[in-house]
């Protein structure tokens, strides 16, 4: 540990010191352009990209790559340029082939395709995810997994004063809902005994390779393709997994349904079986909306939403617990909002004081929880940065000139903490922000302003179903016990595709209620 804490001191000094200019903007080096600084600062690649925007003062900037690339690097958080690229120019900024590339364990799915095939992928996904059947089908499995899963992990941590990683809780907890939705089962990821599963594993592992292939030279990872080792040589093993594990869901699916009639729902009972995404695609039949639904179509969607699915809500929940564990006023006011739900019906039976979950329907109105949610993910975006390539030359609302063979990256964990776009206190956890003077209700913020679930066509289907599950589960935790950090953990993020806490969230849980 103190030998790693070398080498980040000894990396930041070289940076500081050789590779920035008086004004501390990064030297562009002859052949090797800014590449030297990129990688020295990879162990804080976010907080990187905010210290040299507010650095120059600026809230966009030009990355001058080694010549070999043949690419440069256009980053931006300037609202007008977001627009443009995410609705106005839409048609101009496909996902592309080169995100295809880095994606490539998503294959053909709503992720990362674009025109028709995407059109026609998220017509189906909307079709599904507005059902009302469906949303009865999440709002049962959220609630199951809270009271048989969750309450009886955190029960267990705290009876026995153990320190546990709440971000690891979080993501077995996502795992297994997200599987429910989307396979119909449950992997019983998140358990007393924290069981290891393979499936969760090898998503993790890919996860961290990805990130490489943003920022390493085609000829680097070639390099390290073909000597199949390190990372690379671990992401194949994932690929293989998640491949066979797929293929089992898959298998059971059509087992379970050629041994079952289907379902009528005119009755109201498919509710909460066959609702999920596997079984509404199967039941499709092979063509719909011009889409063959064959064994590769079902492998690229099952995967596409369960990185989705799983990742951007424990990420979420992960930083949100840490934020409201350290801001004690938050927390007191976001107790006190759940208890006016609660209403106390005489001096013999005060509900005041016990152990209490609440419904999905308790909590949709609640202002200030949902504003500390906006608030976490405004400064903690699951999905930290965004990749685009324009299919033609542009000219950006910034006067910027973009060109094929440029990237453009859109920052949405800078962006976050500009002073220009949040103000002066933009750094700060401040759930007030969201709600308006004049009507106390949730303030409406533009989506080029607040990316955290995209803008444009783009816009996340899933955003009401992820408000939904964080809701449920925070107010779970909040309402009935004490979260507080181990003391001296180090929190900060990582640098990967999805914003987690580099070393997890270590916690001790004590019970409110007995």
């Amino acid at each position: 540990m103190a030998f790693q804490s070398f080498l980040i001191n000894l990396a930041s000094f070289v940076d500081q010191y050789f590779l920035r200019d008086a004004d501390g903007r990064a030297r562009i080096l002859p052949v090797f352009g800014i590449l030297p600084s990129m990688l020295l600062n990879l162990h804080r690649l976010h907080d990187a990209c905010t210290d040299n925007l507010e650095t120059i003062g600026e809230t966009s900037y030009l990355i001058k790559l080694p010549w070999f690339v043949k690419m440069d690097i256009y980053g931006t958080v300037d609202p007008d340029d977001i627009h443009h690229i995410m609705s106005a120019n839409f048609a101009n900024y496909p996902k592309g082939s080169e995100m295809k590339r880095i994606f490539d364990v998503l294959g053909d799915g709503i992720f990362t395709s674009d025109f028709e095939s995407w059109k026609n992928q998220r017509k189906l996904a909307r079709l599904l995810l507005n059902h009302k059947q469906f949303h009865r089908f999440l709002v049962k499995t959220n609630w199951d997994k809270v009271e048989k899963g969750l309450i009886p992990v955190l029960d267990h941590v705290a009876t026995n004063g153990l320190v546990v990683d709440l971000q690891d809780v979080f993501q077995r907890f996502t795992f297994d809902t997200t599987a429910k939705f989307v396979t119909g089962y449950d992997p019983g990821c998140l358990a007393v005994d924290f069981p290891d599963v393979e499936f969760a594993n090898a998503m993790d592992r890919v996860e961290e390779a990805i990130v490489l292939r943003y920022l390493l030279p085609d000829f680097v990872l070639k390099i390290l393709s073909w000597s199949r080792i390190g990372i690379m040589k671990t992401m194949k093993k994932a690929y293989a997994t998640l491949d066979s594990e797929v293929k089992k869901y898959i298998s059971m699916k059509r087992e379970e349904l050629s041994k079952r009639k289907k379902q009528n729902d005119e009755n109201g009972e498919e509710n909460e079986e066959g609702m999920d995404l596997l079984t509404s695609y199967l039941k499709e039949g092979d063509n719909t909306m011009g889409m063959i639904f064959d064994e590769k179509f079902l492998r690229d969607t099952i995967l596409n939403f369960m990185i989705a699915g799983r990742d951007t809500t424990s990420s979420a929940l992960t930083w949100f617990l840490w934020l409201v564990s350290t801001h004690p006023r938050v927390e007191n006011k976001i107790r006190e909002e759940l208890q006016s739900l609660i209403i106390k019906p005489s001096k013999d039976d005060d509900e005041h004081g016990k152990f209490r979950l609440f419904q999905s329907d308790e909590l949709k109105n609640l202002v200030y929880l949902q504003a500390a949610l906006c608030e976490t993910v405004r400064l903690y975006p699951p999905v930290p940065f965004q990749h685009k390539t324009p299919l033609h030359e542009d000219i950006l609302p910034s006067g910027q000139k973009v060109h094929p063979n440029m990237k453009v990256i859109i920052s949405l964990y800078a962006m976050g903490r500009m002073k220009s776009i949040w103000g002066e206190d933009s750094r700060e956890f401040k759930p007030e922000r969201w709600i308006s003077t004049q009507s106390g209700k949730i303030k409406h913020e533009p989506s080029y302003k607040f990316l955290a679930f995209n803008a444009g066509p783009r816009t996340c289907l899933g955003k009401d179903a992820a408000f939904t599950q964080m809701k449920c589960v925070a107010a779970a935790i909040i309402h009935n016990y004490s979260v507080r950090v181990v003391d001296g953990h180090d929190v900060h993020p990582n640098a990967s595709v999805i914003l987690y806490i580099k070393n997890g969230l270590k916690v001790r849980i004590s019970k409110r209620w007995q």
